[in-house]
This record gives C-alpha cells, structure tokens and sequence, in this order.
C-alpha cells in the first residue's frame, strides 16, 4: 500500500549531441523518401534512452548549431543510423548551416499543433503547377513540424522546389501531424502580375470600308476584254462604275484577307443607309408604290 506512486512521473528532457551526415551518406539503398521530408534517423540507443525518460508522443525534436545559433525543428522516421550519429535531409542542413560530420544539439520538444502557415515559393515555377496548394498538401505528409523562417524543398515529378516558412500559428514552431491548418502563399520574389490587355471599343462614325479598293488587280489572261463596235454605227453604251464594281464583287469569291487584323478584336462591317446631297441619312424610302393618276376606259355619260 505504501509503495504506491500517487504522483505520475514527469517527463524527463532528451538533450544529447550527435555527429550530424546528409541522407545520401546513410549506407545501404538510397532514401529519397527521407530527403524529400522533415524527419531524421537517429542511432538505436536513442530509443533505448527516449523510452526510459518517459518521451511524451509523437517524439518531436529541436536542432540546434550552437555555434552560430541556428535551429529548426523535426521528426523521427527510423533508429537505425550508427552510434553517434544522424542522418538529416539536405535542405535542414543547409539551413542549420552545418557541414558534413559537423556537431549538432538534439533536444526533445513539445509544439502547439498548426492552425496556419504561410509559405513564400522562391521560384514562380512552383506556381505553374495544376494545383501548387494540393501539392503542398500531399508533400506536407512527409514533415512532422515546421519552424518560422526555415527553407524546406519538396520533391514533385523529379523537380525541387524550395519554400520559405514565412508564418506559423499559434506559435514560432508548430506540429503538423494531424491537424487542419489553413495554408496561404505569398508571391515569389521578383514576381509581377500578368497584364491583360483589354480591347478599345470601336468608334461609332468609322468610315466605310471600300471592298472594291482591296480587291486584286486581274493578271494573265482575260477573255473579250476588248473594245467592240455596233454594227449600225451608234455609239455602244458603257457600263457605270456600280456595275464594275458589283461584277468584280461577284466573281471574286474567295474572300478578301483583312492585313490589319488584330488578335483578339472582332471587326463586324455593316451596310450604312444612303446619305442625301447635305450629309444626313435618309431615314424613310422616297419611294410610294401606286401613287400615280388612273384613267378609266369607258366614258362618262352625257346627262340630257
């Protein structure tokens, strides 16, 4: 009865030093799977020692470079990395500022779960993608936690894209293992908006375009195209330059190609009503069908 422990044992702090190697040195079969996330492999006797300190769950870690204070957070995918040292991906490396076999600080830490984050791509190619936000949804799944102004890169078809940890809520660092958080991008830099063009209305009172001006000029040969004389010597009547016009409009059939168009405009050329002598369009027909005199063919009687 008296060796009953009434108060829970509290959990204790891991803070041990490693020997700090980039995945692609971890010997056996390439690991693209922990490059391409946020979690590292530890050696087997850190679990040994995670489990007699009464680690509380998920084992979340804090990084630190002591000599130029740099730090980052992190997961743990596996306990098999040699006694002494870690195996962390390239992109943590690159931001703790450590090199090959340099010595690193690993405490244990316990972090807020997200509830937002916003994210800066360092490259407007991330926003060429069908979907950048599901992307950096699917690839998220590989992160155990993010820490504010870390540079973590994502693997997508075969191709690195780097983004900055601009925010994080509720806290400077945050756990993103099952959570809902609400994600938001920021423009890369140097990126300017597209410009779209908008197209000019087109003006009311634009001349009328003359067809007859565009048409090409006939070449080669050209059947009867010489003058004739009347046999009883009068003089023979020549055609108007309506009906020149109007023949060339109707034997031309292939269309006229507008050399001035633009793209993007839709030119539409409308018959306009026929001005009078002062300028002013007549606005009704002068012509009244049956408007003349009749005259009847019987006559009228005389009354006597």
């Amino acid at each position: 009865m008296f060796g009953m422990n009434f108060f829970p044992e509290m959990p204790r702090p891991f803070n041990t030093q490693y020997r700090c190697y980039p995945v692609a040195m971890l010997p056996g079969s390439e690991r693209s799977d922990v490059e391409a996330g946020g979690k590292i492999i530890m050696p087997p006797s850190a679990l040994d020692q995670l489990t007699r300190l009464n680690i509380v769950y998920p084992m979340l870690f804090k990084l630190s470079n002591k000599k130029n204070q740099r730090t980052t957070h992190c997961g743990v995918l596996e306990f098999v990395a040699d006694e002494g040292k870690i195996y962390i991906p390239y992109w943590m490396m690159q931001n703790l500022m450590l090199e090959e076999g340099g010595l690193v600080q690993v405490e244990s830490a316990t972090l807020p779960v997200a509830t937002f984050s916003k994210f800066q791509p360092l490259s407007k190619d991330f926003l060429d993608l069908t979907n950048p936000k599901a992307v950096l949804e699917m690839r998220l799944r590989h992160f155990a936690c993010l820490s504010k102004g870390d540079i973590v890169a994502i693997n997508y078809n075969n191709k690195i894209y780097e983004l900055n940890v601009l925010e994080t809520k509720p806290a400077a660092a945050v756990s993103i293992i099952e959570c809902d958080m609400n994600v938001e991008f920021e423009a890369p830099p140097g990126y300017v908006e597209p410009t779209v063009s908008r197209p000019q209305p087109m003006e009311e009172d634009e001349p009328e375009l003359d067809i007859s001006q565009m048409l090409p000029e006939d070449t080669g040969f050209q059947a009867f195209a010489g003058s004739g004389n009347r046999l009883d010597g009068k003089k023979k009547r020549t055609n108007s330059e309506t009906e020149i016009q109007s023949r060339q409009l109707a034997e031309y059939t292939r269309g006229i190609p507008d050399h001035n168009f633009q793209v993007g405009n839709i030119r539409f050329i409308r018959a306009k009503k026929p001005k009078d002598k002062d300028g002013k369009e007549n606005e009704e027909d002068p012509f009244q069908a049956f408007e003349g005199k009749g005259q009847s063919l019987r006559q009228a009687k005389s009354k006597k």
